[in-house]
């Protein structure tokens, strides 16, 4: 096994394609292919499946892909330590969140202070920040509970009750309290399966014993809050997250408070990254005490 053999599949798992992976690689398509048939050969196994022009992983690809997400990422973690000057200067952060708003302040101070270091932000729930932690796929992740595996770095953010919301047009608009059991009398749109938020209500609704059924399900809070806009049901997100938007009116939940306790994190084996701890440096200044 040599390393430009994994490098080449590497890349072309990473990237989809053996002409991109090249393309990445500054090298010609043949001499990707070639390195990767080679690893193939020498190990009888079939790391890519090849169908006209799409190129997708076997299962051995799956697992081997794992593995060398770990060993390009530390490749990348030795060569920041031997350039920590020129990392906060032209650097790379990918954060993954499931509320990005909570990042705003952060990312202001952050970038005033390393403007050549750029920040990539996405967007999903619990289960897909955690994921792309594990995968590599991003160095930092926002999540609306503090997770208890001790594989992280953590740093708690804000906490804050969730709360319903409606349209302005919304026959509950002028409520400011009601029961759960009241508000589950309304259609209701509620998050994806994997939401937290989601999680945390039908537990509430479980102890009240309240059947919170949902008319919509949306996948990812803004598309939960443009629904609830257009007048369509009850939706519900933390305090903190709720905003201000003249179209909504936020409704509180006559029950004990249900607390989104919002948290950044990264791997612990990340955690002394110059990027990472550049960023944490940064939240950690600007938390509440």
């Amino acid at each position: 096994m040599r390393y430009v053999q994994l490098r080449a599949f590497h890349y072309v798992a990473i990237t989809g394609g053996f002409s991109r992976a090249a393309e990445a690689l500054f090298l010609t398509q043949p001499a990707i292919s070639d390195q990767v048939r080679k690893l193939e050969e020498e190990y009888e196994v079939l790391l890519f499946n090849r169908h006209k022009k799409q190129v997708t992983l076997t299962r051995p690809g799956e697992r081997l892909l794992e593995i060398t997400n770990r060993m390009f990422d530390t490749e990348q973690q030795a060569h920041d330590l031997l350039s920590e000057s020129r990392a906060l200067r032209a650097g790379t952060l990918r954060i993954v969140a499931d509320a990005a708003h909570h990042l705003l302040h952060i990312m202001a101070i952050f970038r005033q202070k390393y403007p050549g270091v750029q920040v990539t932000v996405r967007s999903g729930n619990t289960d897909t920040v955690i994921a792309s932690l594990f995968a590599y796929e991003a160095e930092i992740g926002v999540l609306g509970e503090i997770p208890e595996a001790r594989d992280f770095e953590v740093l708690k953010l804000n906490s804050s009750p969730i709360i319903a919301f409606v349209a302005n047009s919304h026959p509950l608009a002028g409520e400011r309290k009601l029961l759960l059991g009241d508000l589950a009398k309304h259609p209701l749109v509620l998050r994806e399966r994997g939401s937290k938020t989601r999680f945390k209500l039908e537990n509430l609704a479980a102890d009240l014993q309240v059947e919170l059924k949902p008319s919509i399900e949306a996948e990812g809070r803004e598309a939960v809050r443009e629904i609830v806009a257009s007048g369509a049901g009850v939706g519900f997100v933390s305090r903190a997250e709720f905003g201000s938007d003249a179209r909504l009116h936020p409704i509180e939940i006559d029950a004990p408070p249900v607390l989104m306790d919002e948290a950044l994190i990264c791997l612990g084996e990340r955690a002394s990254g110059k990027l990472v701890k550049a960023f944490f440096d940064v939240a950690r200044n600007l938390a509440p005490g």
